[in-house]
């Protein structure tokens, strides 16, 4: 069986990297996007199981990536996990009613991150903890 992909929009190189590495020690393949139109580019070209969406990105911000997923047949299929620290109250109902299966407010625990990702993936085996060789 082969792992299953991940998406990962970020803008932040470090939160961007600790994604990366997390899903990695959990045999996740990953993609990286750093803005709105590399997501859109990324998305269509890797075609992911899953997606983590940053709301607060440059060419184009989250609300406009999860509508150009929305009208694109391909890539409305694909589940999305906003991931913000922008104001939860202000924000989660747009992100779900704008197409995200589910909204993370920033900080989050790692575990409901991986769970999320691992449902949404249709994934499932229990998740648990990587050797410590597996993360570096």
């Amino acid at each position: 069986m082969s792992n299953k992909k991940v998406l990962i929009v970020e803008d932040d190189d470090d939160v961007r990297l600790g994604y990366h590495v997390l899903l990695k020690a959990h045999h996740y393949d990953t993609v990286l996007a750093e803005d709105g139109v590399s997501a859109v580019s990324e998305a269509l070209k890797h075609r992911p199981d899953v997606i983590i969406l940053d709301l607060g990105l440059p060419a184009g911000d989250g609300f406009k990536v999860l509508e150009w997923f929305r009208i694109n047949p391909y890539l409305s299929v694909i589940p999305v996990v906003v991931v913000s620290a922008l104001d939860v109250r202000a924000n989660k109902q747009r992100a779900l009613t704008a197409g995200a299966k589910v909204f993370l407010q920033k900080p989050f625990n790692d575990h409901e991150l991986l769970a999320i990702i691992g449902k949404l993936a249709g994934q499932s085996q229990p998740l648990s903890e990587p050797p410590l060789s597996q993360l570096f």
